[in-house]
């Protein structure tokens, strides 16, 4: 590889951290390599994958391809971890994709716990977001790198064509294709914080109180809810549609036995405000939103035990 990346400014910046492997060179010198782009190099897995686990699970291999390899061959080390975490990503997202067809009910991604509060988490909640994620997840293997190495991190036409080992004018035709694939398919909503804060409040007094008026209010007329439990636990497996079925289903299953005794209160998911419960110690569901004219529009339930482990793994550690 005979050119070093010329990222863009974010791509130093994803708003994700990796949670430590027991054979991550987490105390390792700060100067090496892997230590120094971990956070470009989570960014870029999580984004193209849509889980944590799966983004840790690659980092955790390129760590490994990273210190067997002889580094006299390697020119450019950011380079040459970026290429390498782009292909076990790729290897992986074409694997899964058939698993994912037979998946119960409908598939959302890993919720991330991301810093609140910070300009870069800001300029990041986009790109991570779940709803974005959601688009990108209807990209093909090659798109989708294609696109968040592109879009995302800036990288040039040429630059991804070395790591995806494919022409030049292929990648570009790639790249067009899912940048206007996502355009026409990527969510709007409100970005404003305090809208945002003042629906989260009102929405989380509603849940919690069982008013189911308030509830409704808060709801858009063509509000959507998906519910991703995965099979491992009871979720509507179609997609629930209108105010009164949506905000009756979630009054139901917050009143669950099951339920008893959780927790709910917001945190900075995927670089938004949203709301994570909690039975005890541990994370049972991630509620993620969209906000369209201070009404919410979509909502997104994830319930799936697997897919909330990393915010229990995550729940101790300091911000990146």
């Amino acid at each position: 590889m005979d050119n070093e990346p010329r990222p863009a400014e974010s791509a130093s910046r994803p708003g994700a951290r990796a949670t430590t492997r027991p054979t991550d060179p987490a105390s390792g010198p700060a100067t090496d390599p892997f230590i120094e782009h971990r956070r470009l190099l989570f960014g870029t897995a999580y984004q193209m994958l849509g889980t944590v686990t799966d983004a840790e699970d690659v980092l955790q291999d390129t760590w490994l391809k990273w210190h067997a390899v002889d580094r006299d061959t390697v020119r450019h080390p950011k380079a040459y971890l970026v290429r390498t975490v782009t292909n076990l990503s790729l290897n992986r997202l074409t694997s899964a994709r058939a698993t994912r067809e037979t998946y119960v009910g409908p598939w959302l991604p890993e919720p991330l716990l991301t810093v609140p509060n910070a300009a870069q988490e800001a300029e990041m909640a986009d790109t991570v977001s779940t709803a974005m994620l959601v688009v990108l997840e209807t990209l093909s293997p090659a798109e989708r790198a294609v696109f968040v190495l592109r879009e995302v991190f800036g990288y040039s036409h040429a630059e991804i064509a070395g790591f995806i080992d494919r022409p030049e004018p292929t990648v570009r035709q790639i790249a067009h294709r899912a940048r206007n694939h996502v355009q026409s398919r990527r969510p709007h909503g409100d970005s404003d914080a305090a809208v945002r804060e003042r629906v989260t409040e009102k929405f989380l007094a509603a849940a919690n109180g069982g008013d189911l008026n308030a509830l409704m209010e808060l709801l858009a007329p063509d509000v959507t809810l998906w519910n991703d439990g995965g099979g491992k636990v009871t979720a509507a497996r179609r997609p629930l549609y209108g105010p009164d079925h949506v905000a009756r289903w979630l009054l139901g299953a917050m009143a669950k036995p099951s339920s008893a005794g959780a927790r709910t209160a917001p945190t900075t998911l995927n670089g938004e405000l949203g709301l994570i419960v909690t039975l005890g110690d541990t994370p049972i569901g991630a509620l993620t939103y969209d906000i369209v004219d201070g009404h919410i529009r979509r909502l997104r339930f994830q319930v799936n035990p697997d897919k909330l482990a990393g915010l229990q793994r995550a729940a101790g550690e300091e911000p990146a």
